[in-house]
């Protein structure tokens, strides 16, 4: 339906976006086990890692947005 296209089409524009202002994405390794995901499943440039992955990453970060 439309509003689903829209709702697509401004998650590409922000992932866009982040991608251009290097922006460090990272996939919960976890997570992604227990929901049988695999790296292929998630968009280009999005690393995977685990929580100390992301917690080394994050305390040098002047920002960061767990999910």
């Amino acid at each position: 339906d439309l509003h689903t296209a829209y709702r697509r089409q401004r998650q590409m524009c922000i992932r866009d976006s982040c991608l251009e202002s290097g922006v460090k994405m990272i996939g919960c390794q976890m997570t992604m086990d227990v929901f049988g995901f695999s790296k292929e499943d998630f968009i280009d440039g999005v690393e995977v890692g685990g929580a100390a992955t992301f917690l080394e990453f994050a305390a040098d970060s002047d920002i960061q947005l767990f999910v």
